[in-house]
């Protein structure tokens, strides 16, 4: 007899260790209910989880007598106050047995109610339970703690992309004050942009994440726009990569070799490893660029990546193409850029950084990106096309703005001189360098791309209907678009960046044959 009754009790002692188990594998916080329903079946006592000497209760199990709770608040008091460390004790029909749970400040206290005497074996395993409780809510408050600091983590660390994105570097440093990134203080960086399944994105960035929220000499950000997207912003040592680290991203550079801007063991080799170890990876990379050029360098990696998906390494490296804006002539392009978005000046900031956006991504990408609903993000375009004159929805009209965006942004600008009136985009256009850009840009293409680009554009980027004026599926549009994604170097059709400069490539030779 007493075999079985010890055997029991062990049997009892076990499924409590296994509930221990259970709970500490779950992926959300563990559950005190379950814990308290599991007590009940083994004890057939009511049992509470009471917060304070007002009888306030956390969780409880069902029927549980609440109303006996009035008349123990003296001795709740002495348990959560750290007088007591237990008691028992007997009110109307009920015996009670109350455990003070934790060791610090106002304690919790678990209470258990039966109709009859509690044995010795179940008064043990009220104890035991209590202590188990104890553990489980310190690992919850362990796993919200450390929940918490990765989430703050990735704010500072999106705070930071953001700053640099402005080309504001002295912003990002006021934003870690104390605790300023190492990449703060480099020359320049690489934007390594690494697509991957969701999932593994998040846990690529925490294993690679140090103590202080920060992944070494570089920086990982989630990208909130495109799910598939990790950015990563990677130091380039002096004399490393191929290219000329001024910035500007006009070399010729080689972009099908990824290794040259690699440093050795560094984390762009790493992200090279990972695309090789996972068939469904691609990374595109950057030119080198100074901090206040990132915006510059993100735009690279974004078209580089484009072209790394259909590679057979999937890895791309910018290839340096030169911009369009590097080939208009200096002050007339100013002037005709300051003349289109004077408009802007009179806006607010938010309303000129959503249009920003809005040039180089879709509208719900530029809503997740910037945290604004798509319904704020579509009243400030269409304050900005009122105030512009021009219908945003329209492709050309936003290459037109892209293009405007880029050379008031560009290194060099500055004030232009006066020029009454100021010349139109064709005339801009119609110069010898556009030409022999626009032939440059667009020779890569085979005739079936060209053909599809062209009408995908007339068609203001609508598949379906380029599909119709074709007499093609729009399986084949798109798989046209991905191969001349590939052939240009410019991404179609993630972020849609890379049409502008096919809008005005299309645009120059077209104006050539006439």
């Amino acid at each position: 007899m007493a075999d079985t009754k010890e055997q029991r009790y062990v049997e009892r002692l076990t499924g409590l260790l296994r509930e221990m188990r259970r709970q500490m594998a779950r992926d959300a916080e563990p559950d005190v209910r379950e814990v308290l329903d599991w007590l009940h079946q083994q004890t057939g006592a009511g049992i509470a989880l009471v917060v304070n000497d007002e009888g306030t209760v956390e969780s409880s199990t069902m029927g549980f007598p609440r109303e006996i709770l009035r008349p123990l608040a003296p001795l709740l008091a002495r348990l959560s106050g750290g007088k007591l460390a237990a008691a028992a004790t007997q009110t109307a029909v009920w015996h009670v047995r109350c455990e003070a749970l934790g060791a610090h400040g106002s304690r919790l206290v678990l209470v258990a109610a039966a109709r009859s005497a509690l044995s010795p074996e179940a008064v043990a395993l009220i104890s035991y339970t209590g202590s188990l409780i104890t553990l489980l809510r310190r690992v919850g408050n362990g796993d919200r703690a450390w929940r918490g600091f990765h989430d703050k983590a990735y704010q500072v660390r999106f705070g930071v992309f953001q700053a640099l994105l402005a080309g504001e570097p002295m912003l990002a440093r006021r934003m870690t004050t104390g605790a300023v990134p190492p990449l703060l203080e480099a020359d320049r960086l690489r934007v390594h942009l690494l697509h991957c399944p969701p999932a593994d994105r998040d846990r690529i960035e925490r294993a690679y994440q140090d103590p202080s929220g920060y992944h070494g000499p570089d920086l990982m950000v989630q990208c909130p726009a495109f799910k598939e997207h990790l950015i990563c912003l990677i130091t380039d040592g002096p004399g490393d990569g191929d290219g000329d680290g001024d910035g500007d991203g006009d070399g010729d550079g080689d972009g099908d070799k990824a290794g040259s801007s690699v440093q050795a063991g560094g984390r762009g080799e790493t992200l090279c490893r990972l695309v090789r170890d996972n068939s469904g990876y691609a990374l595109g990379v950057s030119g080198p660029h100074p901090l206040s050029a990132t915006a510059r360098a993100y735009s690279q990696a974004v078209h580089a990546l484009a072209a790394a998906r259909t590679m057979p390494g999937r890895v791309a490296v910018y290839a340096g193409k030169t911009s369009l804006d590097g080939v208009l002539p200096r002050e007339p392009a100013l002037a005709w850029s300051r003349d289109l978005l004077r408009p802007l000046d009179s806006l607010p900031a938010l309303t000129v950084d959503v249009t920003r956006f809005f040039m180089s991504a879709p509208r719900a990408a530029v809503a997740r990106f910037l945290d604004l609903s798509r319904n704020t993000v579509a009243a400030h375009i269409r304050r900005a096309e009122r105030a512009l004159g021009l219908e945003l929805a329209d492709v050309r009209s936003r290459a037109a703005v892209h293009l405007a965006l880029a050379l008031t942004s560009a290194s060099f600008a500055s004030e232009p001189a006066e020029q009454q009136p100021p010349p139109t985009l064709e005339n801009l256009l119609r110069t010898e360098r556009a030409a022999v850009w626009a032939q440059s840009f667009l020779g890569p293409l085979h005739a079936p791309q060209h053909r599809t680009l062209r009408a995908w554009i007339d068609a203001n980027t609508d598949a379906q209907q380029t599909a119709r004026r074709l007499g093609i599926s729009r399986n084949t549009v798109r798989a046209h678009l991905r191969t001349a994604e590939a052939a240009l170097g410019r991404d179609l059709l993630t972020t849609g960046i890379g049409i502008h400069d096919a809008v005005h490539a299309l645009r120059i030779t077209a104006a050539q044959a006439l």
